[in-house]
């Protein structure tokens, strides 16, 4: 009988099915590695309100949550809704004494999902550019992001991806924060001790997924 790996227990809040159908892939694919060190267990909850989330757990069980969510635009409606994401995850870091981690993508998650097979082509004006390059990486043929995000065709995407992707998106987002910080005319912004860009591209989601590919031995 084959000896039983030890876990690692993740917790997510998420904004839409997407990425919680992302991060369920993601286990599976780590759970699957012959050569991990660890089984990786995933808790990923839609909610977009962190604060309504925490008032259900404590820290002894659940010492650390990332939230991954959009920037979406400069708009004075996209960043009073991504400020008061902030806010209420510095309300459960010193309510709850929760490490509230926060994984952004600017201006949406399809950012993180174009950079498992290319790199993301500077600016946009608007997230639904990314459509183009959803269907170029991916070879598809969707009529808007909508149809992407349908649970069928979002999963097929994922079926043309492996952990060889998950890295190499990783390491392409690393380079365009370490551009994002060599650049001074980029400014971060920072609110409720969380700090992020203004301007896309620009990420955080990375940071999680290598920190579990990591403690996991991949």
């Amino acid at each position: 009988m084959a000896e039983r790996l030890p876990i690692r227990k993740y917790v997510f809040t998420v904004e839409g099915e997407t990425e919680q159908w992302y991060l369920n892939w993601l286990k599976d694919q780590i759970n699957a590695y012959p050569e991990r060190s660890y089984n990786a267990v995933f808790k990923v909850i839609v909610q977009r309100s962190p604060r309504r989330f925490c008032k259900q757990v404590v820290r002894k069980t659940t010492p650390m949550i990332t939230h991954l969510c959009d920037v979406e635009s400069n708009a004075p409606v996209h960043v009073e809704t991504f400020q008061r994401i902030l806010g209420e995850m510095k309300d459960a870091v010193d309510e709850k004494g929760i490490d509230y981690r926060l994984g952004y993508s600017n201006y949406s998650f399809e950012l993180w999902m174009i950079l498992h097979k290319t790199d993301s082509g500077g600016p946009l004006i608007h997230r639904s550019q990314y459509l183009n390059s959803i269907n170029r990486v991916f070879g598809e043929r969707f009529e808007n992001l909508e149809q992407y995000k349908t649970e069928e065709n979002f999963r097929r995407c994922l079926s043309k991806l492996n952990l060889a992707d998950v890295k190499s998106a990783i390491g392409r987002a690393e380079r365009i924060m370490a551009a994002k910080e060599q650049d001074k005319s980029m400014k971060k912004v920072s609110y409720k001790t969380f700090s992020y860009y203004r301007d896309n591209p620009a990420l955080s989601v990375h940071e999680t997924i290598k920190m579990i590919l990591e403690e996991c031995g991949i």
